[in-house]
């Protein structure tokens, strides 16, 4: 087992389920969708990608732009929720906000299928 695999395939998996949290929920209520839990999956994705950096192999490429995706979407989002922090997320904000959540989640369930295709194809 490599050690270095386990850690990034730890880091993309938790990017993953940070971002299931914050998207479960009506879609347009804040109270479902915590600011905390958005600010921890673009930590969480941002480390991904740090580790995903010194990979020069084609699955490291696939996994770092699949990683990126994720946060720039999700820096957008926590960007539209602290712009209108002051004086709440209006509902049609927070249907925004937790789409461009939707769309880390599928750049992050990607990242989670190309890293089980590649260890399903290497144990051959």
């Amino acid at each position: 087992m490599q050690f270095e695999k386990v850690i990034v395939g730890f880091f993309v998996i938790l990017a993953l389920a940070l971002n299931v949290v914050f998207v479960i929920g009506d879609i347009s209520n804040p109270a479902h969708h915590n600011v905390w839990i958005l600010t921890l999956a673009i930590l969480v994705n941002l480390i991904a990608a740090g580790l995903i950096l010194g990979d020069r192999t084609q699955l490291g490429a696939i996994l770092l732009a699949t990683s990126l995706v994720a946060n720039l979407l999700l820096i957008s989002a926590r960007l539209i929720w602290v712009v209108n922090g002051d004086q709440g997320v209006r509902p049609e904000q927070m249907v925004l906000i937790v789409s461009l959540g939707y769309g880390a989640l599928m750049t992050n369930l990607i990242s989670v299928f190309t890293l089980s295709v590649d260890t399903i194809i290497s144990r051959r």
